[in-house]
């Protein structure tokens, strides 16, 4: 919402999901009023992992990579813990877009979804 531009193409934005921003309706995927959209972590990436699942130590899929820093791109020849971050959409988000903002909840229905 923060770069929010009605009627331009990169940044304009439906207005069901201005709604539902409004009246902070993020199903069970918010907590406490916010909804969480990316995350960082020092995953180490190279180039072509975007879309590759994020999965946390018990494997659960917990976001999907999108991005990763310039200066991690060194990762690739030498990966360095203080250097590499790789950007990645928080999977309860992409749950809510799907839920609440799509109307495709049914599709949850063959998830098997961890609280």
């Amino acid at each position: 919402m923060e770069k929010y531009k009605p009627g331009d193409y990169d940044f304009d934005l439906p207005p069901a999901f201005i709604e539902l921003y409004k009246k902070k309706d993020y199903g069970r995927y918010g907590k406490d009023g916010e909804m969480r959209t990316c995350f960082i972590a020092s995953n180490h990436t190279t180039g072509g992992n975007s879309g590759s699942p994020v999965i946390n130590g018990e494997g659960q899929l917990i976001g999907i990579n999108f991005d990763r820093n310039w200066e991690g791109t060194m990762s690739d020849i030498n990966y360095d813990v203080k250097q590499c971050r790789n950007i990645s959409v928080d999977a309860r988000y992409v749950l809510f877009i799907i839920d609440k903002f799509a109307g495709a909840g049914y599709l949850l229905e063959e998830m098997t979804l961890v609280e």
